[in-house]
């Protein structure tokens, strides 16, 4: 075996099955070469956990990626164990994956509880019958992470996941309700960033119907990202009629079928990336334009 090989193998016969971020703390080293070791040593086997769901990159030719990023899922879904111990690699999966589940519980009730407290501010103002708001992202493939990282605007740290909530009001709501509504969830957001005990980031839009025709006609990156999320959203609260209706526009329009077809190409995109980088087991060899197959551009501070 080679030295990584052994070093690894060493750890985790002392310390039992680990995952991608807790290997690479005790084993100094690039995590595309220890994410290559795990893949392809034989004493070692590695399981990812969750799932892998279509993401929009304008950076990617085609827009479509799979979410999480092979180093995400790496350091964050994945367990290595000793080949020769299945039942405790099975037994540190499971508790992974119920911690991960856990979480993504937390983040859906932090979701509705931010919601609530914007309702209680309206009173009796609120359109109940007239919108509905959605949850979208991490926290609805039940697949949110608590590990901290920086807020894109500010640079302030955040635990993990964020928590993606559209509002959408029915044509006839008035202007200026979704002026309140919006300076109201902004407030909000902005508390829930700054308030130590909770540090969340609640990315939020607010549009009405019309804007949703608009963008189901899926022709620009910023439609299609807009669409992606109402396909894979869930109704947190408002009018169940009203979210029908929307998930029946995206069938009927096309654009539920646009992206299946898209999630098939990041899928087969992503399963020629990690052919090539197996067998390109030296990492150091590799030139920059190769690395960037492991991380999206996002996490290129994080990989270098």
């Amino acid at each position: 075996m080679t030295p990584l090989e052994d070093a690894i193998v060493e750890l985790i016969r002392a310390e039992g099955p680990l995952t991608g971020a807790e290997i690479r703390d005790r084993v100094k080293g690039e995590s595309l070469a220890l994410w290559q070791t795990c893949r392809s040593c034989p004493a070692l086997e590695m399981r990812t956990l969750g799932r892998q769901y279509l993401r929009l990159d304008q950076q990617v030719e085609g827009y479509a990626r799979l979410s999480p990023s092979i180093l995400r899922e790496f350091l964050t879904y994945s367990v290595t164990g000793l080949a020769s111990d299945p039942e405790s690699l099975e037994k540190r999966v499971r508790e992974i994956s119920s911690r991960i589940d856990e979480v993504s519980g937390m983040k859906q009730e932090l979701a509705n509880g931010f919601v609530d407290n914007i309702r209680k501010q309206f009173a009796e103002d609120w359109p109940e019958d007239k919108m509905c708001v959605i949850l979208a992202g991490d926290v609805v493939y039940r697949m949110a992470h608590k590990v901290p990282r920086p807020e894109r605007s500010t640079g302030m740290l955040v635990r993990g996941s964020d928590i993606d909530l559209v509002f959408i009001l029915a044509d006839d709501v008035p202007d200026d309700f979704a002026k309140r509504l919006d300076d109201a969830i902004y407030r909000s957001k902005y508390m829930a960033l700054v308030t130590p005990s909770v540090r969340e980031e609640i990315d939020y839009v607010v549009k009405n119907m019309a804007r949703v025709h608009e963008q189901l006609q899926f022709d620009t990156f910023k439609r299609k990202i807009a669409c992606k999320i109402l396909h894979e959203g869930v109704l947190l609260r408002g009018s169940q009629p009203m979210f029908d209706g929307i998930k029946s526009l995206l069938r009927s329009r096309g654009v539920v079928q646009a992206l299946e077809d898209l999630e098939r190409q990041a899928r087969a995109s992503r399963a020629e990336r990690q052919g090539y980088l197996l067998r390109h087991s030296h990492a150091e060899k590799m030139t920059i334009e190769d690395r960037t197959l492991f991380y999206s551009a996002e996490e290129s501070e994080e990989f270098e």
